[in-house]
């Protein structure tokens, strides 16, 4: 029984990172088709449900890795998915602060 709850889970992991890798997917479909633009949702906001799901994701998979098998497997894909928002962040951020910085420059 010990070998049995010693198994790696790939498949839980793999769930694990789904869920916030989904909801980042969510929330960057909902900024392309502007959905909650009638509830004053403008850019900003996108980017905020964006970094809380990233930030989210890696706080809760942190807890989730104390716990008992399965949930610690779940815990290793949350952290996987937030870290991954959480550097396309600041790929973005830095492809603006790029761009806004040759846009002075070309004069």
């Amino acid at each position: 029984m010990i070998e049995v709850e010693q198994r790696k889970r790939p498949g839980v992991a793999f769930a694990g990172f789904l869920v916030p890798f989904a909801l980042q997917v969510a929330v960057m479909v909902a900024f392309r088709g502007q959905y909650f633009a009638d509830a004053g949702w403008r850019g900003g906001e996108y980017a905020y449900a964006f970094i809380g799901v990233a930030v989210g994701s890696i706080v809760l998979g942190c807890v989730f890795k104390f716990l008992r098998p399965p949930w610690n497997s779940v815990g290793t894909g949350l952290v996987l998915a937030g870290t991954l928002g959480f550097v396309i962040v600041l790929a973005v951020l830095a492809v603006v602060l790029v761009a806004l910085s040759q846009w002075g420059s070309t004069g």
